[in-house]
């Protein structure tokens, strides 16, 4: 079997069932092999009908006595079959599938699997999984991650059929020296056992496999590109150093010592002859901008142009002003690109940066369009990159001639986990707060306290201080019980906050809309902001003191944080009160930590541990390849094994260019086809 074949030309596959898989990232017979389960389920642990527990998933043997009956209530139709054992009996409910009265050959033994659930003082189990007893008993079950129309059924018999198709015959392309050393089964061993595991101990070697070889492509392609930045690529050397103290003297505050050791960090990399390729990460406030400032005016004294790259315009504008307060002053051009500007200013502003009379170059996606042509780039800094894909940081690079690199980002990352994330970069740390930066008081509270809650924001209000109030929705979704964008607004408006400046605003609207709502908001014109995630990143409002979260256990805590660090930027005493909903265990804890730490670093070590990390950030918006199967915090020693492993490889074969390394070659560049790795 090809496995490049389309999910369209396998057996059991139609139209409709090929649209669904699609709807998943599923094409192809290989994307099906590596759809892992995401649970499983013992079907050796059967228990009989009197034992079954309400609420739980059970499974139990049972036979059928007669047909079943199909019953209409209104609009509904159901199909009914009591199952019997010698201990007791119980309804099996199946909706909309009436041909279910017929699916059971009497006094046949049957294994089911599904929720019971008590109605009307009876055990109930609706739309159970069942397989004949003979062939299901002592199963280790695959449960995958699925949508409508695609029953677990369908899941196995789908991948069971490639499996079979396939035996034996996928290729192994890790090298014999690497499985050796780490212990890693062979392939087609570890893809059969993660599907359809015979025993324990037998998946818990094909994962490992598995994990490792997702952690090792990820790490290679990182290195590749560490290597391609790097290699035979002189970089600009900095001189006049003392320029940098002159430039810390004019600030309006003095610099933290972390802030300092860092622009140590950073000469040392910009005075060697290689092109510097640095990470900064820095909690909200501690003052990643200034370094910037600082390194950007050194380059400037050097002969070069600066540019820095945010994610959106409001942020852009923002730092605008806060540049040219200072660098304008010191007869240094500043000038602003977004995509907002007129035709006609933004030809100006392309006229100054290619001339040179523009030195510090401020802007969104827009200063890497093609038509924008520096003409002297030394320094290039990207401000919250996990908003940015390795790529775009890349293309603006490229309008240098080896310009240095600095990225700066807000979420923190545990460090562990930033070396391996950020493998092509070299890692700074900001861990301390400017004096007098507000400490924010953290509340989680029950929505019980919602009124009181506004009132205390109308009293702010009243004294001239502003709120944001922060919803996960746009729109009602009969599905997701939480607060929308918009309806909440409006019920504000018209209820609760009469007659005060109330206003939303969420990712959907027009730039140019959006833009104007987080000025007026800028400006104070605006009492109350109600919004969506947008105001994470890029907005400053030194008035704004009360920060609500509404469904706060929907968000990750890392992100949680950073909402947090939009309040607390004046000398106002500022608030951050979380309505949570969540009932259980974990979303308490969580809220805990938010009430107890205000640590970004220690915060995000805790997410990684209680939400796991694929609520912690997607990989996709770091402009990293999507993770299967590997928990980047569960699996953490395999991910050091494998990051050894790649250094090691490419020890021996810098770009893999071996014939030995053929087949691995082509997996790493399919991983990271959207990063169009060049190797």
């Amino acid at each position: 079997m090809d496995l490049n074949c389309t999910v369209l030309e396998l057996p059991n596959v139609g139209e409709l069932r090929a649209k669904k898989l699609n709807s998943m990232g599923i094409f192809t017979a290989e994307d099906l092999l590596t759809h892992f389960p995401r649970e499983y389920d013992d079907r050796s642990n059967v228990c009989k009908i009197k034992d079954l527990v309400a609420n739980e998933e059970n499974t139990f043997i049972a036979y059928v006595k007669g047909q079943g009956e199909n019953i209409r209530i209104k609009n509904i139709t159901f199909t009914r079959i009591k199952l019997y054992d010698e201990t007791g009996s119980i309804f099996a409910v199946w909706y909309n599938q009436l041909y279910m009265k017929k699916a059971f050959a009497e006094k046949t033994e049957y294994l089911f699997t599904g929720k019971v659930q008590k109605k009307y003082g009876k055990l109930e189990v609706a739309s159970p999984e069942y397989e004949k007893a003979e062939i299901a008993l002592d199963k280790i079950v695959p449960i995958y991650p699925s949508v409508n129309g695609l029953s677990q059924k369908i899941w196995r018999k789908l991948i069971g059929n490639v499996l079979e198709q396939v035996k034996g015959q996928l290729k192994e392309w890790l090298p014999f020296w690497i499985r050796k050393e780490y212990l890693l089964c062979e392939r087609n061993f570890a893809i059969e056992n993660i599907h359809f595991p015979e025993t324990q101990q037998k998946f818990f070697q094909a994962r490992r496999r598995l994990v490792f070889e997702e952690f090792f492509l990820l790490q290679i392609g990182l290195l590749i590109m560490k290597q391609t930045l790097q290699e035979g690529k002189e970089g600009i050397v900095m001189k006049k150093v003392k320029c940098i103290e002159e430039f810390e003297k004019r600030l309006p505050f003095s610099m933290t010592s972390a802030q300092k050791k860092v622009i140590l960090e950073i000469k040392k990399d910009m005075t060697k002859g290689k092109v510097m390729n640095r990470l900064v990460q820095g909690d909200v406030g501690s003052g990643k901008t200034a370094v910037a400032m600082t390194i950007a005016y050194w380059t400037i004294q050097n002969g070069y142009q600066a540019a820095l790259m945010v994610p959106t315009e409001v942020l852009a504008e923002q730092h605008y002003e806060s540049f040219s307060k200072l660098f304008e002053p010191l007869h240094i051009k500043t000038v602003l690109l977004t995509g907002s500007l007129t035709a006609k200013q933004k030809r100006e502003v392309l006229e100054q940066i290619a001339t040179g009379e523009a030195k510090m170059i401020l802007g969104t996606h827009a200063v890497i369009q093609k038509n924008v042509v520096f003409y002297k780039l030394g320094l290039v800094v990207t401000d919250e990159q996990h908003r940015f894909g390795v790529r775009q940081r890349s293309a603006l690079s490229e309008k240098g001639e080896n310009p240095h690199v600095l990225v700066m980002t807000a979420t923190p990352i545990p460090r562990t986990l930033a070396l391996i994330l950020y493998g092509d970069l070299d890692i700074s740390i900001i861990d301390e707060l400017p004096p007098g930066r507000q400490k924010i008081d953290t509340l989680a509270v029950t929505p019980s306290y919602r009124e009181r809650i506004y009132q205390f924001i109308k009293k702010h209000a009243d004294m001239g201080l502003q709120s944001y109030i922060i919803c996960p929705m746009i729109e009602e979704n009969e599905k997701l019980e939480v607060q929308a964008v918009l309806s909440y607004t409006e019920a504000l408006q018209e209820g609760t906050l009469k007659g005060y400046r109330v206003t939303c605003v969420h990712g959907k609207m027009k730039a140019k809309e959006k833009q104007s709502i987080m000025e007026q908001f800028s400006k104070g014109e605006i009492d109350v902001l109600v919004s969506t995630t947008v105001v994470e990143v890029g907005i400053n409002v030194p008035n704004a003191v009360i920060m609500l979260i509404e469904n706060a256990e929907r968000f990750g805590l890392a992100q949680l944080h950073q909402l947090r660090g939009r309040v607390g930027r004046g000398s106002e005493k500022s608030y951050c009160i979380l309505i949570n909903e969540g009932k259980n265990k974990i979303a308490k804890q969580r809220m805990n930590v938010m009430s107890k730490s205000s640590d970004g670093f220690v915060i995000s070590e805790m997410d990684l541990k209680l939400r796991g990390p694929g609520e912690f950030f997607g990989t996709r918006q770091h402009g990293l390849p999507e993770l299967k199967i590997g928990n980047l915090y569960k699996d953490m020693p395999i991910l050091k094994e494998a990051q050894s492993a790649a250094e090691m490889l490419l020890q021996r074969d810098k770009y893999l260019q071996m014939e030995i390394h053929k087949e691995l070659k082509q997996q790493v560049t399919a991983l990271w086809q959207n990063e169009q790795l060049s190797i």
